[in-house]
């Protein structure tokens, strides 16, 4: 299962200083962040899952967009990006990788407590950075919880038995 990247798109917008300088709209930072992060989705074989509010906006239902390895997330209404992303975080096993994108300390502390590990705004478009100029980011700077290097070594039929013996199956 490949590693997931949570994104809080607007959290994400508004630590980007290369937004307010060139003076993007906001749906010209939407987009060009969706690409930046479908390019770092493919080179790194992450599985991106990008959001953003829809709080306030008149949509009856949350809808979504595939932008190759990104899924772009539009909340319904009356629903906030933080909310999706920790029904998200929350509901993923605890055997695959999460991180989350985001600034906002309370859900950076769910995250945590989800089990997945968290990277801010500024951290997370340094990556998207030495991505796309050095093609090399190293993905993870702390072993996620749960996981075991001895496992990443075993063989999947193996990996997969042992998983099952785990849930009790």
């Amino acid at each position: 299962m490949r590693p997931l990247l949570i994104v809080d798109g607007y959290n994400v917008i508004g630590a980007w200083r290369e937004a307010s300088k060139k003076r993007y709209t906001i749906d010209e930072a939407r987009d060009r962040l969706a690409h930046k992060l479908a390019e770092y989705g493919g080179y790194k074989g992450v599985e991106v899952v990008l959001v953003f509010d829809g709080y306030r906006s008149d949509k009856s239902s949350t809808t979504q967009e595939k932008l190759g390895p990104v899924t772009v997330v539009y909340t319904r209404h009356g629903e906030t990006a933080d909310s999706y992303i920790e029904r998200m975080a929350v509901q993923a096993p605890r055997y695959r990788v999460i991180r989350v994108a985001t600034s906002d300390g309370a859900i950076q502390n769910m995250a945590l407590g989800a089990g997945a590990t968290r990277i801010t705004s500024r951290e997370l478009l340094i990556e998207l950075e030495q991505a796309h100029q050095t093609g090399y980011v190293a993905y993870s700077r702390a072993q996620p919880v749960g996981r075991s290097p001895l496992m990443d070594r075993l063989p999947p039929d193996v990996r997969e038995k042992l998983e099952r013996a785990r849930r009790g199956e």
